[in-house]
């Protein structure tokens, strides 16, 4: 079931943290960058978010969660992330359709991920994103930003 979660909450910050950092570390061995600036946040810098998070729950299991910032004319999806344990159960997808159908009136979406992040690059494309461009955020490190219309 996803539900909008109230992140100021520290209980569900740190249930956020929970999927969140396991999830990015995997991500970082991926694209072989450690730099992922979500594997430094805190219980508290997710509380103080400007972002909304939505959150997958099996029972009273947090899974997974995306999390986006909106102004009327865009969407910007800040986080995707699946806890390990839960890979390959089609929850990414589930978020990802749960925000595109109740943000249709939204004139574009933007994401980006890691270059190497095949598996993500992917899962957008799928869902109807196209890449837009590569941008060099550090030395020989890639990130690729995906546009939905």
């Amino acid at each position: 079931m996803i539900q909008l979660l109230n992140h100021r909450q520290k209980e569900i910050a740190d249930q956020l943290l929970e999927v969140q950092l396991p999830a990015y570390q995997i991500e970082a061995e991926l694209i072989q960058f450690n730099g992922i600036p979500q594997l430094n946040d805190t219980s508290q810098s997710l509380m103080s978010s400007d972002e909304i998070f939505l959150g997958n729950f099996e029972g009273l299991k947090l899974t997974g969660f995306i999390s986006f910032t909106e102004t009327t004319e865009l969407i910007d999806i800040c986080r995707l992330v699946v806890h390990p344990n839960y890979f390959r159960r089609g929850i990414a997808s589930l978020l990802l359709t749960y925000l595109l159908s109740t943000k249709q009136s939204v004139q574009q979406i933007v994401v980006t991920t890691g270059a190497k992040n095949t598996p993500a690059i992917r899962l957008y494309e799928r869902f109807g994103f196209s890449k837009t461009k590569d941008i060099e955020v550090e030395p020989n490190f890639v990130i690729t930003q995906l546009v939905y219309r």
